[in-house]
């Protein structure tokens, strides 16, 4: 029998996303293969490092979700953690955190995403836990100015 947690799932929750730590809030995006993930996660740390703020990866292509106390923790799948995919150059490794508190996710989508969002549509479920989220039109140039004000905000209580 496995020791009580605190945790509000019994196990975690792996997803086809990829997350970043920036700051303290960890950001989720989810999309179809192809669909910019990894671009977007490394433009962020690009663009984050020359601003001098903090961000780390915690995970490529597979990440765990789960509730732990109302809030939904997102952390690295061990046998893939550190390692990212550079479109043309492989998979490589990169420095990583274990985990961290999830704030926003970002939907990539084929297409525009939709112009003017409906309230329920800048919100998710995952594990039970509500969290903030945006859609962004994938397969292109990564949005990163876009996630960061996303993250900026105030976030949906």
């Amino acid at each position: 029998m496995a020791a009580e947690t605190g945790s509000d799932t019994p196990s975690p929750t792996i997803i086809h996303a990829s997350a970043i730590l920036v700051g303290a809030s960890a950001v989720v995006i989810r999309g179809a293969s192809g669909s910019g993930k990894s671009a977007l996660i490394l433009n962020l740390l690009s663009t984050l490092s020359a601003a001098g703020r903090f961000a780390s990866l915690i995970g490529d292509d597979r990440v765990a979700l789960e509730a732990h106390n109302g809030r939904l923790i997102v952390r690295a799948v061990q046998t893939i953690a550190g390692l990212i995919e550079r479109r043309g150059q492989g998979i490589q490794r990169q420095t990583f955190e274990p985990a961290g508190l999830v704030g926003l996710i970002v939907d990539l989508r084929d297409g525009e995403p939709t112009r003017m969002p409906e309230a329920g549509m800048q919100q998710v479920t995952l594990c039970g836990v509500t969290v903030k989220r945006i859609e962004l039109a994938g397969f292109g140039e990564p949005r990163t100015g876009d996630v960061l004000a996303a993250l900026d905000n105030t976030p949906i209580e």
